[in-house]
């Protein structure tokens, strides 16, 4: 079983670096593991955050700040936002999250569909103000720290919209993710929710495969691999709802 989890990570590594969503690998790997929802999601939060470092600190010479908010003022959010959602986790009666669990998957793969296929660039933009865009950033870091599936998407959308291009948007999502999961892991890190033998084969997978993902960035169809996320996240939507 931990191959098999080392696998999910090594793959989710890869697809992070070159489209995102790895998660969806490594929660249904770790339910299948025998994990509960609830130690599931915390679990591979903690495994995959390594990787968010790397990916994170490859692109730091392009971060920049938004809609008058300073690029260490949103780090000032995304870490107060991601410590609320941990918190709020921890909080959440193992019952009661089980049953969120399908919604939170069903949420977070309509989010990576629309950002991946929908979403449209160009047009008149209108863009967030200082205040929205706090609050957005807010918001979105209080949902990494509780799921966090689909959060580089909301991001990118959140920072564009405040005015940043494309590029240094998703340099600067890329950073903002691993301070919201820092926050995160800092307070998962006490929890008996985390299944540290499962964490640390998810994360050595992860940190492989985010070295290989980040050779293929060019060399792979990353359509492909956003429709199979997409494919992952609508059957195992299906799968939790029928569970």
């Amino acid at each position: 079983m931990l191959l098999l989890l080392a696998l999910a990570g090594f793959l989710a590594g890869i697809q992070n670096a070159l489209a995102g969503g790895g998660s969806f690998l490594t929660f249904p790997a770790l339910l299948l593991a025998g994990l509960g929802p609830r130690a599931a999601n915390i679990t591979s939060t903690v495994a995959l955050f390594p990787g968010q470092l790397t990916t994170g600190f490859a692109g730091r010479h392009r971060v920049a700040g938004a809609a008058s908010l300073s690029f260490p003022a949103l780090v000032a959010i995304s870490l107060a936002g991601g410590a609320a959602g941990a918190v709020l986790l921890l909080a959440t009666p193992q019952s009661v999250f089980s049953r969120l669990v399908p919604f939170l998957v069903l949420f977070a793969t309509a989010v990576f569909a629309w950002g991946s296929f929908l979403r449209r660039g160009g047009g008149e933009v209108r863009h967030l103000s200082r205040r929205a865009s706090a609050a957005a950033q807010f918001l979105i870091a209080i949902y990494g720290g509780y799921f966090g599936g689909g959060i580089g998407i909301l991001m990118l959308a959140a920072l564009t919209l405040a005015g940043l291009p494309v590029q240094a948007a998703g340099a600067t999502k890329n950073v903002l993710a691993g301070v919201m999961n820092a926050a995160a892991v800092a307070i998962f890190a006490f929890s008996t929710d985390v299944h540290w033998t499962d964490a640390l084969a998810v994360g050595a997978g992860a940190v492989a495969g985010g070295q290989i993902g980040a050779w293929a960035m060019f060399r792979v169809n990353e359509r492909a691999l956003r429709i199979a996320v997409v494919a992952i996240g609508v059957g195992l939507s299906i799968g939790l709802f029928l569970r």
